[in-house]
């Protein structure tokens, strides 16, 4: 599905900020913070969702749930591209679904027990697939449980303080799952569609009390097992290239090296996994001149940097649950489900 072209302006990208700061922030707050009605906030909010540039999801980490969760690489013929593509991100148990290189490489995570035979059974006997590669994902540096949004933006410091310290405090990330009851997986439900569906709705769904929905909500939060993501056009925060970056680090500095590149501004999700590469990293940067001096001063100043590559995204086919078309413009094509994968 096409999306309509969108002037943004800087209450645009400051709702923004203050949702990936605190997606569940009232408007009410966010105009206070903004200096503006709570009323244009949730016009403008409304606006930008309508329009699929900006969408606000609840997430179950899967590090908090114990899911496993694979990065996989995928070669196709380039005809059988964005059919294939397609059909990954329709699955339920997959994100950050992409076109990548030429466009016939395909990049993308998924979790969850199917994440197996996706991976062994389901590709491999998928027509016009060449090769598959995948990497565990060993722990997440920046994207996850414990790791508020820390990337600069519109808004200044105190607002910035005045949004996050409404935020529950996360506890201790617990050594083994957490274990959920159906309450907690009806809730989980509807917030991986709608991050900041009304309390209304969550008891509606789930059928138990406001103060136990309340109480729960605030628990799943507090716990990291829900976590909030905002699915946004990069547009939107004038990041229109994405690049993919593996590097390979000296064991010994990995866990430091995924710290520092966790707080790089340029970075949007940063993991230590499997692999000749293994520290894997998510970069949105203005143009090319600014990738190039990330990749050649920021990302090269890394200790215990051996090597690194790097693989351009052409077209981002789902996020983090939000799907968009694998096609490009203008081209003819079968519209497919996710039969193929």
């Amino acid at each position: 599905m096409s999306r309509e072209p969108v002037d943004f302006d800087d209450v645009d990208r400051g709702i923004l900020h203050a949702l990936q700061v605190d997606a569940r922030a009232p408007f009410r707050r966010i105009g206070e913070v903004l200096g503006v009605s709570d009323q244009t906030v949730a016009r403008r909010y409304a606006r930008l969702r309508e329009r699929r540039v900006l969408r606000v999801l609840g997430l179950s980490d899967p590090v908090v749930v114990n899911e496993q969760q694979w990065l996989f690489q995928v070669k196709v013929a380039s005809e059988a591209a964005a059919e294939i593509a397609d059909g990954l991100a329709a699955r339920p148990d997959t994100s950050w679904v992409a076109r990548c290189g030429g466009g016939s490489s395909i990049v993308g995570t998924v979790y969850g027990s199917g994440a197996e035979r996706l991976l062994l059974e389901v590709l491999p006997r998928t027509g016009q697939v060449l090769d598959v590669s995948a990497d565990r994902v060993l722990r997440v540096f920046y994207g996850g449980a414990g790791q508020p949004y820390s990337k600069p933006g519109p808004l200044s410091d105190e607002q910035v303080g005045e949004l996050a310290r409404h935020v529950p405090e996360l506890d201790a990330v617990p050594d083994g799952a957490v274990e959920l009851d159906e309450v907690d997986h009806r809730m989980l439900a509807v917030l991986r569609g709608d991050g900041r569906a009304a309390i209304d709705r969550l008891v509606e769904a789930t059928g138990a009390s406001v103060s136990t929905v309340r109480r729960r909500l605030g628990s799943l939060r507090s716990s990291g097992v829900l976590r909030f993501d905002v699915d946004v056009d990069p547009s939107l925060q004038r990041l229109t290239t994405r690049t993919l970056v593996f590097a390979q680090v000296a064991p010994a500095f990995l866990e430091r090296a995924g710290e520092q590149v966790a707080g790089h501004e340029e970075v949007g999700f940063a993991a230590a996994v499997t692999g000749t590469g293994n520290l894997f990293a998510s970069v949105s940067t203005a143009d090319l001149p600014a990738l190039y001096e990330y990749l050649s001063v920021r990302l090269g100043e890394l200790e215990g940097l051996r090597s690194s590559s790097t693989t351009p995204v052409l077209r981002t086919v789902k996020a983090a649950t939000t799907r968009y078309s694998a096609r490009v413009s203008g081209t003819d094509g079968r519209s497919v489900g996710a039969r193929r994968a």
